[in-house]
């Protein structure tokens, strides 16, 4: 698919991967709209900063509100739906809200689509909606376990999104990233929250458990898995895994981050970082012949040289990151 020219809106499109992905589609010549929750500020998150702000059509909203989200959607070739609760903890004491934005919000979104006959929808799941890996590699086909109220909410949004398929003839397609890392990631998220502490001096990294294993894949090749996900005829009511084939535990990942920063430091167990015995995901491995065979992805860059990218950029930017405190 040539994406010059053509009418995209990207929801979400201020967050980490959005804002990766609305730089990509400006770049390939896309005329690009964000859907960015609205706040009194007037602030679009990563986008603010971004080098191509002044190509985005920007449209402050929400993603639980049906008439916003119809005029955001109207006039559109492609709709990438990125937005969405995602913090794991949070949904422990605010599980409402998740199933506010992240079920009714993809509805809204759904709906939109089919309503305004958009040529294609991409809706962006998660690799948490597996649960701890039955079998691995993990397939599209392996069972579904909501260990959280996000993953339980995302496998609800996975669900609204492809019965718009099936009911309704949309032409919507469901990625599912595994554990996407890089530049401009907070540090709610493992990698950001080990380099910002090591890159601040910490003689201890407080994290929860270390024990559990994780497919990391760098934001760049997420953001090429959408869009080859987008130009996909075989991803039509379909699932397809974006994700690395290698899987790390988070105590190898730490000792691999510490060599790298050559900044020594230990692990210390924050009680308040560990998830509830019964919802703790602890493995994660992904099956990508999908994308491979179908979508002609494939992963180009290493763990260590997005690690090393990664690196880089918090050292740079600490001043933008939490280090002093536990991030829900």
């Amino acid at each position: 698919m040539s994406w010059s020219g053509r009418r995209v809106l990207v929801t979400g499109g201020e967050g980490f991967i959005g804002c990766h992905l609305v730089e990509r589609l400006v770049r390939e010549g896309a005329e690009v709209a964000a859907l960015t929750y609205y706040n009194a500020f007037g602030q679009t998150g990563w986008l603010d900063s971004s080098e191509v702000r002044d190509d985005v059509e920007i449209l402050p909203g929400d993603v639980r509100d049906a008439r916003r989200v119809e005029q955001a959607v109207d006039g559109r070739d492609v709709v990438f739906h990125l937005a969405a609760l995602i913090g794991i903890p949070y949904s422990y004491v605010a599980p409402e809200s998740y199933v506010q934005t992240n079920v009714q919000g993809t509805y809204n979104v759904a709906n939109a689509c089919a309503r305004a006959g958009v040529g294609r929808m991409v809706h962006t799941s998660t690799s948490e909606v597996y649960g701890t890996a039955i079998t691995v590699p993990i397939s599209e086909d392996h069972p579904l376990q909501p260990q959280s109220p996000y993953s339980a909410s995302k496998i609800g949004g996975d669900m609204m999104a492809l019965s718009f398929f099936h009911a309704f003839e949309l032409p919507v397609a469901v990625a599912r990233p595994f554990n996407t890392y890089g530049p401009r990631q907070s540090t709610r998220a493992v990698i950001p929250t080990i380099l910002s502490q090591l890159h601040a001096g910490a003689p201890e990294i407080k994290l929860g458990t270390t024990t559990p294993t994780r497919d990391f894949n760098f934001v760049t090749d997420t953001v090429a898995g959408f869009l080859a996900i987008a130009d996909c005829d075989l991803a039509l009511g379909e699932v397809v895994n974006i994700g690395s084939g290698r899987e790390i535990s988070v105590g190898d990942l730490v000792e691999l981050l510490i060599k790298l920063t050559g900044r020594p430091a230990r692990v210390v167990v924050d009680d308040d970082r560990v998830r509830p015995a019964g919802s703790e995901v602890e493995r994660l491995l992904c099956d990508n012949t999908r994308a491979r065979e179908w979508a002609g992805w494939q992963p180009e860059v290493s763990l260590e040289e997005g690690l090393q990218r990664t690196s880089e950029w918090v050292a740079e930017h600490l001043d933008l990151l939490i280090t002093d405190r536990y991030h829900v």
